[in-house]
């Protein structure tokens, strides 16, 4: 005879466990402790077998009936209830390490320590803001172009073009990742050539007329904000090292004796040590800081904390209240404006200044020359530099 719901409801539990029969192999034991569980009986390839059904009340009579139905549709179609689920479960735990989030993540673990800090955060916080909200639960192997482009469309359509393209290239590597561990089969990003518009080229507002640097250096000079931003200021233009490189200075990088700064690869853009020669101002800028800043891990601390440098906009802030605007100079402008002088004024040879600008430089064999590379020669190019910065600094007009 079948079970009702108020047989179900109002069995108590005995001495010893004991069990409600309903139909077709289901019943519901009653435990000692007061439990009920569902349970079906069934038969396969000729041994008796159990399975569980579910609690009740979580699972009602109605539903628990309904799983059995389910069950005894696998023993009639010759699949076990028994291992159908336990496949069900294991494809379920594979589907969820095979996400994107947990693909991408493992990547990015592998990856980020060949990378300058401030570069992984840059690609973390891209995945974490516009790629895990939309994809991150997906498993890998089912996102397909239009899907992966619909996500790269929302970057897009707030008019950040280039993150878009970047966020594109980052999928790319991972899905790469994904085949490579078995966690995929195809790679969706090579569809989507040309399915996003062209970045439009720009480049880092940089002065390069002279006239016009002596103008900026004295305006650096006068600057009345911050002593440690106008010193960051100063020192830019002689050491023309990438921005991160320069407010994330170290004391400990620093011989001043032996006038050199040994940037470790670590904190590099190309994960290269990189050695900069100092010029006799260079120095001088240092040694005025270090009064200040001496006891600090950084030679420009944030105003907020020793224990962090500089913000990364300080320096471009300050050239803002100085009235240039961001096409006319930016931190990474004096690179570019060295690079223009040493070449186009000073005469110095192209491959002592690319090396000095931590560009990836190569003798004839194919080989990457070491950091002490010409390091004669780039000293005295770092001072020919550091004295003409001087010449334009203290003449109101250029003759050319």
């Amino acid at each position: 005879m079948p079970l009702s719901d108020v047989q179900c409801r109002t069995a108590k539990p005995k001495d010893k466990a004991y069990k409600l029969t309903d139909e077709r192999g289901l019943f519901l034991l009653i435990a000692t402790a007061g439990g009920k569980w569902w349970r079906f009986n069934y038969r396969f390839d000729g041994k008796q077998k159990t399975l569980s059904m579910g609690t009740y009340p979580d699972t009602g009579l109605k539903e628990a009936r309904e799983r059995r139905d389910e069950a005894r549709k696998l023993v009639a179609a010759g699949i076990d209830p028994s291992l159908n689920r336990k496949a069900t479960k294991m494809a379920q735990e594979i589907e969820a390490t095979n996400s994107f989030e947990i693909v991408a993540r493992e990547w990015f673990a592998k990856q980020k320590h060949s990378w300058a800090a401030n570069h992984a955060d840059k690609i973390e916080s891209r995945m974490e803001r516009d790629l895990f909200p939309w994809l991150g639960k997906r498993p890998i192997n089912e996102i397909k172009a239009p899907e992966l482009l619909g996500v790269l469309r929302r970057i897009e359509e707030r008019g950040a073009v280039d993150t878009a393209h970047r966020a594109q290239q980052n999928c790319g590597q991972i899905f790469r990742y994904a085949i490579a561990t078995g966690r995929a089969e195809y790679n969706p990003v090579p569809d989507l050539k040309g399915a996003l518009p062209p970045v439009k080229q720009t480049h880092y507002g940089a002065i390069t007329d002279p006239k016009e640097i002596g103008e900026l250096l004295r305006a650096i000079d006068g600057y009345r904000g911050s002593l440690i931003t106008r010193c960051a200021m100063q020192l830019a233009p002689m050491v023309f090292v990438r921005p991160g490189e320069l407010r994330a200075a170290e004391w400990s990088e620093f011989d001043l004796k032996a006038g050199e700064w040994n940037i470790p690869a670590e904190r590099m853009k190309m994960r290269e040590p990189h050695l900069v020669p100092l010029a006799r101002q260079a120095i001088t800028v240092l040694e005025e800081i270090r009064a200040l800043t001496g006891s600090s891990k950084y030679v420009f601390p944030s105003p907020r904390s020793k224990l962090r440098p500089m913000s990364n906009n300080a320096v471009l802030a300050a050239l803002r209240r100085m009235g240039y605007a961001r096409e006319e100079m930016t931190g990474h402008g004096f690179r570019a404006m060295a690079r223009t002088i040493l070449d186009e004024e000073l005469q110095f040879r192209p491959d002592y200044i690319e090396h000095q600008l931590a560009h990836a430089v190569r003798d004839p064999n194919g080989r990457a020359y070491n950091r002490t590379k010409h390091l004669s020669e780039r000293k005295k190019m770092m001072q020919a530099w550091a004295d003409y910065l001087d010449r334009l600094r203290s003449t109101a007009e250029i003759e050319k």
